[in-house]
């Protein structure tokens, strides 16, 4: 059975000859990289005879011995150059299964972008295959923490601050990421030496795609319950203590190392206050994912050096310059308006259509402001539209009823706005030369809310039909939720989670009806927003065990209204792009 699966894990890994790699002794560099053995010699804890430490292309070299690639190493690579450097230094470590060290184009990829970057990389060779008689991932472990303690004594010498180590990984080596991320205050090993005396926490985490993170797959097997249900939950080995760091972790929704696993150990993170991010891409494989998302982190956490100053999103998206022409309408015909109250003003559509045509697809765009106003020309929806026009795509902007209704739920009258506005643009989309069945749904906060009511509830009728656009459904293709607020029982109705959506018992409210038509959505959000990223995540989570397939991503550090000031070069910044992807990945673009 372990032959098998090693096969299994190789042909996953699909490696790449990488010649780089020398059996030279500790610290003599006579090649362009530096091979450092981590165990003094006949100390190494836990020695087995059928384990070795080797990336797989070396393994597969015709000249190979096992017997001279006992043990575990570091192999340092040229620091970048001195106007580069940014004081940090980036471990490596390949995935496997802990069956091998196989991750070898990822290694180059990092090694390349992180030392661009400016940082002093090392790569983590660890020892495979798993253990006998020991926990799959302990051996590897205890090389782990040694080998961080190795790189924090030698930060003056190697030009690096021994407060700037984080490490990035891959599967079975994000599991091991995990644990010394995580679990640093537990000793692997018993101590051999005074390096043993070094701190072995990191600093920060780039973790993709863990495998065996649920306790479905903690014994080191795919999530057998796929990460969820009644009887699954985050593996007891990850202790979660003082010095766990800041993380990013990046997850493809049909890795079969479910991506619930990184859900939970973003849960965990956020209930403990530890900066993270989360990005969860939908379709996608057990697989690398997100290398500008992680650059936006490290930037957004200031490793990449100071911040620039943030840029107002209205100066970087002033005008209508990408639009050809307007239209104006309201939303009910005259008398017509459900639930009529005299508090509130008559809602409005307005059709902005780009100067060239590029897809036939129509994006409905409207902002927040706690149900209790709304604008389609402020933050929240202006520079959206422009962005989508720019793209040649058609937008329309709604203004919905507002404020608040009295006497019924803040989102009623918001929510028939939203319906009608849908079988508005159902109806007009071949008179504009647009496609009725390609519309998606667009909004901020409270219009976040109103989004979710939109993709998860257009079976559920908000109003009775008053004339013929009302046989039409309101059904939408996908749906854009940026910061929803009011999605979890532990808010107190003013757009503030009181638990922050991590308590006992908080789950999404019972207006979702989740109906038949719900369809995909992308996910943006704040990890330091008062309306808690637990929103966003749950309804990913929730959505996920519906086998609906939809895009997540947090932003550490960053509040509410994430983008209406941002530092160029991070999420925040950079969150119309995810929009725009998002869009393109699911209509056609004539480009």
């Amino acid at each position: 059975m372990k032959k098998v699966l090693t096969v299994v894990v190789l042909i996953m890994c699909a490696t790449v000859a990488f010649a780089g790699h020398r059996n030279v002794p500790k610290k003599i560099n006579t090649s362009p990289w530096e091979r450092e053995y981590i165990w003094p010699k006949g100390q190494m804890p836990d020695a087995q005879p059928h384990q070795v430490a080797t990336m797989t292309d070396e393994l597969y070299k015709p000249e190979f011995k096992a017997q001279t690639h006992r043990e575990p190493y570091l192999e340092w690579y040229p620091a970048p150059a001195a106007e580069k450097r940014n004081g940090g230094c980036m471990i490596l470590i390949s995935g496997g299964g802990y069956e091998t060290c196989c991750d070898t184009r990822h290694i180059i990829n990092w090694r390349e972008h992180f030392t661009d970057l400016g940082f002093v990389c090392v790569n983590l060779v660890y020892r495979t295959p798993r253990p006998e008689g020991l926990p799959i991932y302990q051996s590897a472990w205890e090389d782990g923490q040694r080998a961080v303690r190795l790189i924090r004594s030698q930060a003056a010498e190697r030009g690096f601050d021994p407060e700037k180590i984080g490490a990035i990984g891959m599967s079975a080596g994000s599991h091991m990421l995990l644990l010394i991320a995580t679990s640093s205050q537990t000793p692997a090993y018993e101590r051999i030496d005074n390096i043993d005396d070094i701190s072995c926490h990191l600093n920060w985490a780039v973790v993709n795609a863990p495998a065996y993170v649920t306790t479905d797959g903690e014994s080191g097997t795919p999530a057998v319950f796929d990460g969820y249900g009644p009887n699954v939950a985050l593996s007891g080995i990850f202790k979660f203590d003082g010095k766990t760091c800041p993380m990013t972790l990046q997850h493809g929704g049909q890795d079969p190392y479910s991506a619930n696993g990184s859900t939970l150990i973003y849960k965990q993170l956020h209930k403990m206050c530890i900066p993270a991010e989360l990005h969860l891409y939908p379709d996608q494989p057990h697989t690398v994912l997100g290398a500008d998302r992680v650059d936006e982190f490290l930037r957004q956490m200031g490793i990449l050096g100071p911040l620039e100053p943030e840029v107002p999103v209205m100066s970087r998206f002033a005008s209508d310059s990408a639009r050809a022409r307007y239209i104006k309408e309201p939303v009910w015909p005259e008398g017509k308006t459900p639930c009529l109250q005299a508090n509130q003003w008559e809602p409005y559509i307005e059709w902005h259509f780009p100067k060239k045509l590029k897809t036939k697809a129509i994006q409905i765009v409207y902002s927040g402001g706690s149900y209790i106003t709304n604008t389609t020309d402020g933050f929240e929806a202006a520079p959206a539209r422009r962005y989508l026009n720019d793209m040649g795509m058609t937008v329309v902007t709604l203004r919905y009823r507002a404020p608040r209704p009295e006497g019924m739920p803040k989102y009623i009258t918001a929510w028939q706005d939203l319906q009608r506005t849908v079988r508005i643009v159902r109806s007009k989309a071949a008179e504009y030369g647009l496609d009725p069945s390609q519309i998606g749904i667009m909004g901020c906060s409270a219009g976040g809310h109103l989004t979710v009511m939109g993709a998860a509830s257009s079976l559920h009728q908000s109003y009775l039909p008053i004339d013929d656009i009302d046989r039409l459904p309101c059904s939408v293709q996908w749906g854009i939720g940026i910061y929803p607020a009011y999605l979890l029982n532990d808010d107190d109705g003013e757009a503030l989670n009181l638990t922050r959506g991590c308590g006992e018992g908080v789950d999404l409210f019972p207006e979702f009806s989740f109906d038949l038509a719900t369809c995909p959505m992308l996910l943006l959000h704040g990890d330091a927003d008062d309306v808690s990223s637990m929103n966003s995540v749950k309804l990913w989570e929730k959505l996920r065990a519906m086998g609906i397939q939809c895009e997540l991503h947090t932003l550490a550090l960053r509040s509410h209204c994430f983008q209406g000031e941002a530092s160029p070069g991070t999420g925040s910044y950079n969150y119309l792009e995810r929009i725009g992807e998002y869009v393109r990945n699911r209509v056609r673009f004539d480009d």
